[in-house]
């Protein structure tokens, strides 16, 4: 027992990873001889006993901090290994919050609109600025208007503006066949005419302008009556309207435009209840003559729904006479309920634009042959009363 020695607490583990480290060294060492193996082992006096591990604790106790040979053999082969030149790997940093981009989705809230236009506030903003810029323009005199007073700006930012609840929500107006009427270049559409109140006109105006790809205009020939009107003659020049003749239909077809002409005239519009969808003679034909002059394609129309608006019971011709107009309708609402009678009946409206008459195949001379001209008149308004008979079959009801 005099030999024992006795180890101190915590000094056998301390010990055995020296051990661990020198083998571990021993094996890193690069390419060593048995002999010197064995020279090593008896010279230095680190062999097997108790006398070689206490030389080796007292070594061992100098050389903990360092400790890597043994962590190293000690972990699974799946973890990573620790570089003994960097015992201690710098921690990677908490990823830093990036500066929210605008326009980007937040944990508050949805993503705040990039351009500040979007947003509804700035919106109104920009719809204020272009009224106060509408309204500048107006008191300056800084705007066009044709050699026929068309204002187009004052049309499509006001007065369609008007129009378009009672096109869309009043009458919910349906459109066919607008790929009909050309993208460029002149074009004459002939349409039927009725309700008492010339309203079918400004609807045609309107799903021309909203409905058509290309985004025209439609230019209306309106009778003398409605440039004798105090109010109604300036709207109507602005809005695009002209006289219903053959100089003004010309010098517009010159220009590329789109022209609409009703050539029932008053006989359509004043007809009684009982005569409804019926048409009325197309006059001489002088559109188709404006159309052949020009070689611009003739664009049958076909409206329905109008005829009920106000359901004509009765005409005082000698009111007419009185007032000055053409006829004076009775209907089952006016005059006897007062200006609640002139309210228009909600019908379900439908305008169908047909298939283009072509006339440029006709040689000039051929703008002065009657007998063309008649059959061609004759041809347009076959073609818009069979539609209406069709689209007469197809609808459901009056009002829907």
């Amino acid at each position: 027992m005099a030999d024992a020695k006795v180890i101190p607490f915590g000094e056998e583990p301390r010990s055995r990873r020296a051990a661990k480290r020198a083998r571990g060294r021993g094996r890193s060492s690069a390419s060593p001889s048995p002999s010197s193996d064995s020279g090593s082992g008896a010279g230095s006096g680190l062999g097997s006993g108790p006398g070689a591990a206490a030389a080796s604790g007292s070594h061992s106790l100098s050389s903990v901090p360092d400790q890597p040979d043994g962590i190293e053999d000690a972990m699974p082969d799946d973890k990573p290994r620790p570089d003994p030149a960097h015992p201690h790997p710098a921690q990677p940093e908490p990823h830093a919050a990036a500066p929210e981009a605008e326009g980007t989705a937040t944990a508050e809230g949805p993503a705040t609109p990039e351009d500040p236009a979007e947003s509804g506030g700035s919106d109104w903003d920009r719809r204020l600025a272009e009224g106060f810029a509408f309204l500048r323009r107006r008191v300056t005199g800084d705007y066009e208007v044709d050699e026929f007073g068309y204002d187009k700006e004052l049309t499509d930012q006001v007065l369609m503006s008007l129009i378009r609840p009672l096109y869309a929500n009043y009458f919910r107006v349906e459109v066919k066949g607008i790929e009909n009427i050309p993208s460029d270049g002149g074009a004459l559409v002939v349409s039927n005419h009725s309700g008492t109140l010339p309203l079918d006109g400004l609807m045609m105006q309107v799903a021309v302008h909203d409905n058509h790809p290309a985004g025209r205009h439609l230019r209306l020939l309106a009778a003398d009556l409605v440039f004798m009107l105090p109010v109604v003659n300036e709207l109507a020049r602005k809005a695009g309207h002209t006289l219903a003749c053959a100089e003004d239909a010309e010098r517009l077809l010159q220009r590329g435009e789109i022209v609409g002409v009703m050539p029932e005239g008053f006989k359509g519009l004043g007809k009684p209840f009982g005569e409804r969808y019926k048409l009325q003679r197309f006059g001489r034909g002088g559109f188709v003559s404006t159309a052949l002059r020009h070689g611009v394609p003739i664009v049958p129309c076909s409206i329905v729904g109008a005829e009920e608006i106000y359901p004509m019971i009765g005409n005082s011709k000698t009111l007419a006479r009185l007032l000055g107009f053409p006829y004076f309708p009775i209907t089952p609402t006016f005059p006897w309920l007062g200006p609640l009678g002139a309210l228009p009946l909600p019908t379900k409206w439908t305008i169908q634009f047909g298939e283009p008459i072509p006339t440029d195949g006709y040689p000039p001379e051929a703008a002065e042959d009657p007998m063309l001209m008649f059959n061609l008149t004759d041809q347009v308004r076959e073609q818009i009363q069979h539609t209406l008979y069709k689209l007469l079959v197809q609808r459901r009801s009056v009002f829907f």
